[in-house]
């Protein structure tokens, strides 16, 4: 990932900016936070990052491909194929079990059942939950579905795990075996992306920026303290 005078302007009336030009490079594998207070522009950030908006200013490079060429379509083919998204509120449909929820993900890429299955199946174990392949969301502990949220990023095998306050709903002894599940994937190689408010998650990262008024900062995670 490469981020080169990024920035975002809405035009208002006024023009509001929600992120500044901002400069970051992301090497495949790194295990990378980011952690700013509400309003800081995280979320901006995050809907750019995966693809969700477009910045205003400058280029954002995935993979070496610019994506400010693309049309809506190929970046929707990109973002399928590249990215793995874990959100705070777990977004799991509450009538499909675990399985059926991750095998969901691969539906729109008309992967034959039999393959959804056995792919569903590998990435749930992947995550520590095969015993719970056939629970209901609805009989899962929020650590649970977090854990079945992240299988379902993993499904598609993306390049980048791109996690939106993933630990947001979850106490503090949940939260950290989830952090614990994401330190596991960067050591087997996954290039992980945490984005929070909380400076004790982001001090997990092996690379920690902070971000505040739209301003993007690398810093250390003895720098990092409470808003």
């Amino acid at each position: 990932m490469e981020l080169d005078g990024l920035g975002l302007t809405y035009p208002g009336p006024p023009p509001v900016t929600a992120l500044h030009p901002c400069e970051l490079r992301l090497e495949k594998g790194e295990f990378v936070t980011i952690v700013g207070p509400s309003g800081s522009g995280k979320s901006s950030l995050l809907n750019i990052l995966g693809l969700l908006d477009t910045p205003t200013r400058g280029t954002y490079r995935l993979g070496g491909t610019d994506t400010s060429t693309l049309s809506e379509s190929r970046r929707a083919a990109l973002r399928g194929r590249e990215i793995g998204f874990v959100f705070q509120a777990f977004h799991l449909l509450p009538h499909r079990t675990a399985q059926e929820n991750v095998e969901l993900a691969m539906v729109y890429r008309r992967t034959p059942r039999r393959v959804r299955r056995a792919k569903a199946a590998e990435v749930l174990a992947r995550v520590g939950l095969a015993h719970r392949a056939h629970a209901l969301p609805t009989h899962l502990s929020g650590g649970e579905r977090q854990r079945v949220a992240v299988a379902r990023a993993l499904v598609a095998q993306p390049a980048l795990l791109l996690c939106d306050e993933p630990t947001g709903n979850l106490d503090s002894e949940t939260a950290a075996s989830v952090l614990d599940l994401l330190e596991g994937l960067h050591r087997d190689g996954m290039t992980v992306l945490v984005i929070t408010h909380d400076p004790q998650v982001a001090a997990r990262g092996r690379r920690v920026l902070t971000i505040r008024d739209g301003v993007l900062d690398e810093t250390v995670p003895e720098a990092v303290t409470p808003w």
